[in-house]
C-alpha cells in the first residue's frame, strides 16, 4: 500500500479530514525548504505538496510566481528538490507530492525522474499542465516506480470527462475549487459542494479541495464536505513575509496547527 493510499485511509478511518499544504521548494532556499517541512509535520499535516520552480508557472497567481522566481535565483533545481526529499525522508514519512510543470520532468527524462523519484521517497506527482491524455510518455515510468499520478479536475471539466477523470485517480483527486489561477480569490464552499459530493461517488480515491482556500475558517468549510483540504498560497505568503527569519518556523508550524485544528472539527460527511 502506498503511502498516500495508508494515511489517507487511515486519516478516514478516525472520521477526519486531511490537512494538505504547498510550499514552493527551494524559498527562500532548500535548507530553509527543509525545515519548513519540519515545522508543517509537527504542525499536524498530513501530507506536503512541494512545488518544483519553474520559470512559467501558468496556473499560479503573483503569490506562487514569485516564490518560484526567488527558488530559482536561489539555485532551485529538480535534482536539488530531489535531494531536499531525500533529506526529509531522514525524520518523516508524511506522503510527500511534487507539483508543477512538465517540461523540467520532460527535461530531466521520465524514465530516470521516476526512478530517482522513488529512490528518494517521493510518492505522487501532480503537474498541473499534462492533461491524463498526453502523459503516456510518463505514467507508466511512474506507475511502475510506485509514484501516483495526481489528476486534477475543474468545476469547467464537462461529463464524460469528469467520470472518467474521477474514475481513474490515483492517490487522491485533487478539486480546483474555481476557475483561475492560485490565490487569485476566495473559495465559495456552497458553490461546490454538490461538486465535490458527487466526484467522491465517481472516485476510488480520496477528493481534495484546493485553490482560494486561505484560512481555518475556509478549511473547516471545506473539510465538512470533502475527504481533504489544500492550502498553498496564504503559506507562500507567510513565507516570502517572514523570510528566513528565525521566527518563520513558528509561525509556520503555528498556522498548520490552527489548519489542522479547523479541519478536524469540521462535521463529518459521507
Amino acid at each position: 500500500m502506498s503511502r498516500i493510499k495508508a494515511t489517507l485511509e487511515g486519516i478516514k478511518q478516525h472520521g477526519e479530514k486531511a490537512l494538505i499544504t504547498f510550499l514552493t521548494a527551494g524559498d527562500p532556499d532548500l535548507p530553509t525548504s527543509a525545515k519548513l517541512i519540519h515545522s508543517l509535520v509537527e504542525g499536524g499535516v498530513d501530507l506536503i505538496e512541494l512545488g518544483i520552480p519553474f520559470s512559467d508557472p501558468m496556473a499560479d497567481g503573483p503569490t506562487i510566481q514569485a516564490a518560484s522566481e526567488r527558488a530559482l535565483a536561489a539555485g532551485a533545481t529538480l535534482r536539488g528538490v530531489l535531494e531536499l526529499v531525500r533529506d526529509v525522508r531522514r525524520y518523516t514519512n508524511v506522503p510527500l507530492v511534487l507539483m508543477g510543470y512538465y517540461n523540467p520532468v520532460l527535461q530531466y527524462g521520465p524514465e530516470r525522474f521516476a526512478a530517482d523519484a522513488a529512490e528518494v521517497g517521493v510518492d505522487g506527482l501532480l503537474l498541473v499542465d499534462l492533461p491524463p491524455e498526453e502523459a503516456e510518455e510518463l505514467h507508466p515510468w511512474l506507475k511502475s516506480a510506485g509514484i501516483d499520478l495526481i489528476t486534477l479536475l475543474a468545476p469547467t471539466t464537462e461529463e464524460p470527462r469528469r467520470s472518467q477523470l474521477a474514475a481513474a485517480a490515483e492517490g487522491f483527486l485533487y478539486y480546483v475549487s474555481m476557475t483561475g489561477v492560485t490565490g487569485s480569490q476566495r473559495v465559495d464552499a456552497g458553490a461546490i459542494s454538490r461538486d465535490v459530493e458527487q466526484l467522491r461517488q465517481l472516485s476510488p480515491v480520496p477528493v481534495a479541495v484546493g485553490f482560494g482556500v486561505s484560512t481555518a475558517e475556509d478549511a473547516r468549510a471545506i473539510a465538512s464536505f470533502s475527504d481533504a483540504v489544500v492550502v498553498g498560497s496564504a503559506l507562500v505568503q507567510l513565507i516570502a513575509e517572514y523570510g528566513a527569519s528565525p521566527g518563520l518556523y513558528d509561525e509556520v508550524r503555528a498556522f498548520a496547527a490552527d489548519l489542522k485544528g479547523a479541519v478536524s472539527q469540521a462535521s463529518p460527511s459521507a
